[in-house]
């Protein structure tokens, strides 16, 4: 019998059940220095996040388009395919965009004290930077994505491009 901290998971059951009950993330783990977590695709996903650490993402079912964001600022696209994994180093803004009938398995480092995650969002219109939401996450069930989501749509102000007028619209509805 393995011990408690070694936890076996059936990632197509985790995956059922997400599909079943609507709910967007189940965490596996997050004790002494990793995370682990299943999330659904959020339909309405076009924010960039920056990690302060190390990211493996494995794509279980369906496939995602990972968006990010070069050094020099333009936008690149990398195509991951079901059964495939992707590694994003610690500060690459990156957007993993997907239907919500995909699922991927993220693996990361568990926050330190005054690590902040970063949500960006860019303008539509002319690419221009809008907002950043950040957020020190310690408990990943707590779902940090939709907060910042829920922060940033809910501002017309945020949404608002300062260089060409363009208002995002709330993706959510």
């Amino acid at each position: 019998m393995l011990p408690s901290e070694m936890p076996i998971t059936d990632l197509g059951e985790v995956a059922d059940d997400l599909a079943e009950s609507g709910r967007r993330v189940r965490v596996l783990w997050q004790h002494s220095e990793s995370l682990a977590f299943i999330a659904r695709g959020r339909e309405y996903r076009s924010e960039f996040h920056l990690n302060p650490s190390d990211e493996v993402m494995f794509m279980i079912r369906g496939a995602m388009n990972l968006h990010y964001r070069n050094p020099d600022g333009s936008e690149g696209v990398a195509a991951i395919p079901e059964g495939s994994s992707i590694f994003t180093p610690t500060g690459v803004a990156h957007s993993p965009r997907f239907p919500p009938d995909a699922f991927v398995l993220v693996i990361e480092r568990l926050r330190r004290p005054g690590e902040l995650d970063r949500f960006r969002w860019f303008c539509p219109g002319c690419d221009a930077f809008l907002h950043e939401e950040s957020v020190h996450i310690d408990d990943y069930r707590l779902d940090p994505v939709a907060g910042a989501y829920e922060r940033f749509f809910g501002s017309v102000e945020a949404r608002t491009c300062e260089k060409c007028g363009t208002v995002m619209p709330d993706e959510r509805l």
